[in-house]
């Protein structure tokens, strides 16, 4: 079976086992997923969706959060971990969509890309997630599934992750495959404990590189 063949069967295996997929973190606009997902570095998404409720309460839009002093948001963001690299990244940010876009999240990558704080692995989160664009996410639950599946082989940085999924994901499945890497490296294939092989749907699609017997 090529990687091609392998990896289509395996986006037909996880739609049947999660049908319902999407990011966990939580947002109504756009610029509230951007500040998320700088938080979440480093941080499950569950305390990222408690402390955000704070930060929002305070600063309730893009001009709000913009004005606001790095130190004060760094008290409500320090949760997360790294809060002053944070803090001052959404501060930036913030400015950068006020002075540059009117407030608004721009619906190209490069753009994404030139925000302080975003990286490729947010910039496909934007685009996919917000503006329903072809996009590849290399998380972590990504970067490790995809290489014990055998659709990469022993390829760790998510650029280089992300450039040979393309070849492999039809564009307008990239976004939803992720999430459901997401889904699936929590639910059974895990990574602090043995995956759950005998519970897994992609038995006898997956290689399971690196998985001891």
């Amino acid at each position: 079976m090529t990687k091609k063949a392998r990896a289509l069967a395996i986006i037909e295996k996880l739609k049947e086992a999660y049908p319902e997929t999407d990011c966990t973190l939580e947002y109504d606009q756009a610029w509230k997923l951007l500040v998320s997902v700088r938080l979440a570095a480093q941080c499950t998404d569950a305390r990222v969706n408690v402390v955000v409720e704070k930060l929002y309460e305070k600063y309730p839009d893009v001009d709000a959060l913009a004005e606001a002093p790095v130190e004060e948001i760094e008290k409500i963001v320090h949760p997360c971990g790294l809060g002053n690299s944070k803090a001052r990244d959404i501060s930036a940010c913030m400015k950068a969509l006020r002075d540059q876009y009117g407030g608004r999240v721009p619906d190209d990558f490069d753009a994404l890309l030139a925000l302080p704080g975003v990286g490729r692995k947010s910039a496909n989160l934007i685009m996919g997630d917000v503006f329903h664009k072809p996009a590849i996410v290399t998380d972590t639950h990504c970067i490790r599934l995809v290489n014990r599946m055998g659709l990469v082989d022993g390829v760790k940085e998510p650029a280089k992750v992300e450039r040979e999924l393309w070849k492999l994901i039809p564009p307008q499945e990239g976004n939803d495959f992720c999430h459901r890497l997401v889904d699936h490296g929590r639910a059974v294939c895990t990574a602090r404990t043995k995956p759950l092989c005998g519970e897994c749907c992609l038995e006898g699609l997956c290689k399971k590189a690196g998985v001891s017997s």
